[in-house]
């Protein structure tokens, strides 16, 4: 029998005994569910790396990872490597990882604590979404920042002296990500 049958059937249990211990059983089945999900997709980019990016791991910690984006070819990004941060929360895949770049990055999508602004981490998150997935398509915003997430003064350079961006860009990857 199981713990929350042995709460139901004993007469002295409170009804508010059985929905603690209800609610602490859907948290830790979510937690469990987002443990397996994490370790499927540990497996899958562990065993099939992604071109261009790579993942895994911090320490012991199946919630915590860093990534690693290598800057396309023919961009400002050449040459570098961006090191990123994330963390998956507890209720993983229903809600997005947190991302953000350690390395600096001249980008107008990513904001100076590293912070990525784009829809697909925020409101059109998917469950659907894998991190293989995820890191790709952050390695495509590097050469084709989304005009809808712009969130700084970058954005102007970009838009209208595409040569001064582009200048400024390389020097912050030669500065932070080749060496």
């Amino acid at each position: 029998m199981g713990l929350l049958s042995h709460l139901l059937s004993c007469s002295s249990t409170s009804p508010s005994a059985v929905a603690a211990v209800s609610k602490q059983g859907v948290k830790n089945s979510g937690e469990s569910f987002a443990r397996k999900r994490i370790q499927k997709e540990l497996a899958m980019i562990t065993r099939d790396p992604p071109s261009h990016c790579s993942g895994g791991l911090v320490g012991n910690d199946l919630f915590k990872w860093q990534g690693a984006i290598m800057g396309p070819a023919d961009t400002p990004f050449e040459g570098g490597i961006f090191h990123l941060s994330v963390c998956f929360p507890k209720d993983y895949p229903f809600h997005p990882p947190k991302i953000r770049f350690l390395t600096k990055v001249y980008h107008p999508n990513i904001d100076a604590n590293g912070n990525i602004h784009v829809d697909m981490l925020k409101e059109l998150w998917s469950p659907a979404l894998v991190i293989e997935k995820i890191l790709r398509a952050i390695c495509s915003l590097l050469p084709d920042p989304n005009g809808e997430g712009f969130v700084n003064s970058i954005a102007h350079l970009y838009k209208n002296e595409r040569r001064i961006y582009n200048e400024k860009a390389r020097e912050r990857t030669q500065k932070y990500a080749m060496g």
